[in-house]
């Protein structure tokens, strides 16, 4: 059965923890999950279909103000019901799942829970879910380029931090 092509909201609507209501994000990344070597370069990329399959949907946000940066995902048609750590990255998307870089760290090598973009996207028995971070700073310009899905816990052949889709977003 094909997917629907906006099941999620719009752009205006405010996220879990996210924007305001009525705020409209100062950027959102709309895609579909696909090869990351297809013939057309894929804008979110799936490293294993059988937790983020071809044709899933997922919609990124990201909000700024006053020195504040609001980051929400949503997704449609992925595994359900299943929980997917989400991180920004520095790299961009790429065959490779390790192309994607390190998670953004707002000052290097300080790892803490304020200075990366972390959160969990839920999702329900039908593969919907959504999640937001707000973190107390701007991204540094050209610093990170994509947020990755890992694959959590109770994910089969895969490991908990195994990166299982990516999308390019140049925050």
């Amino acid at each position: 059965m094909p997917l629907a092509l906006l099941p999620i909201g719009p752009p205006e609507a405010p996220g879990p923890g996210g924007a305001t209501a009525g705020t409209v994000p100062d950027q959102v990344v709309n895609a579909q999950f696909d090869r990351a070597d297809g013939f057309v370069p894929a804008r979110a990329v799936t490293h294993a279909p059988d937790l983020v399959p071809y044709g899933a949907q997922v919609r990124v946000t990201v909000h700024r103000e006053e020195g504040r940066t609001t980051v929400a995902v949503e997704l449609a048609g992925v595994a359900g019901p299943h929980e997917f750590p989400a991180h920004v990255h520095t790299g961009y998307c790429g065959v490779d799942p390790a192309a994607s870089g390190p998670h953004y760290q707002h000052v290097a090598n300080a790892d803490s829970a304020d200075n990366e973009v972390r959160m969990t996207v839920h999702t329900d028995a039908g593969g919907a879910g959504h999640a937001s971070a707000t973190v107390p700073w701007a991204f540094r310009p050209d610093g990170a380029h994509s947020l990755v899905l890992h694959a959590g816990t109770d994910a089969g052949r895969h490991a908990a931090a195994d990166r299982v889709g990516c999308v390019d977003v140049d925050f």
